[in-house]
């Protein structure tokens, strides 16, 4: 049995010891996500509803050193023209095949997409002729199509796949929308 002098060390030290644990915990996540994700922020409304204004996200940027982006994965890349710019948008057709806005629908290889909630496209843009992607580009658009720079635009164009910085992983702000995307 321990004496009365004994219990109050030994709660200490256990206490010290859980947080010692959890600050080598937090240092340890944050490390992971400096090297292996990067935290940005939503400036803008062009993936509204999916991303808002000011939402945090964790990008991640190791997935596709191993593999390839996805039609529907979210993608950062950088402005080819402004500097500290980056684009938030959608993956919707992928390289090699073609893409063309017709009557306000997206066609990728001649078949209609089905898309659910998401109104007719307005503003086709260069998609309104059929546009032949590369074998390592993809065409992007915001989920916002009526209020969004995209592939549509001359000044994004189609994104080659050695400008695409990683894939929108998480949601991280506010509180009350966290979680995966």
């Amino acid at each position: 049995m321990y004496s009365e002098k004994e219990r109050p060390s030994g709660l200490l030290r256990a206490a010290v010891r859980w947080v010692l644990f959890i600050a080598a915990f937090l240092l340890l996540v944050v490390l992971i996500l400096h090297i292996l994700g990067q935290q940005i922020q939503v400036s803008g409304n062009s993936m509204y509803p999916v991303l808002q204004e000011g939402d945090s996200l964790i990008l991640d940027r190791i997935s596709y050193r191993f593999g390839r982006p996805e039609r529907g994965d979210v993608i950062v890349f950088p402005s080819r023209y402004q500097e500290d710019v980056r684009y938030i948008k959608r993956v919707i057709a992928l390289p090699g095949e073609t893409v063309q806005i017709i009557n306000g629908k997206i066609y990728v290889n001649g078949t209609q997409q089905e898309e659910q909630d998401q109104p007719l496209i307005e503003q086709p843009g260069l998609a309104a002729r059929q546009i032949q992607l590369a074998e390592d580009e993809y065409f992007v658009l915001g989920d916002n199509r009526s209020d969004s720079s995209d592939s549509r635009e001359p000044g994004v164009g189609n994104v080659k796949r050695s400008e695409i910085e990683g894939k929108v992983w998480l949601r991280i702000w506010p509180l009350q929308r966290i979680g995966f995307l």
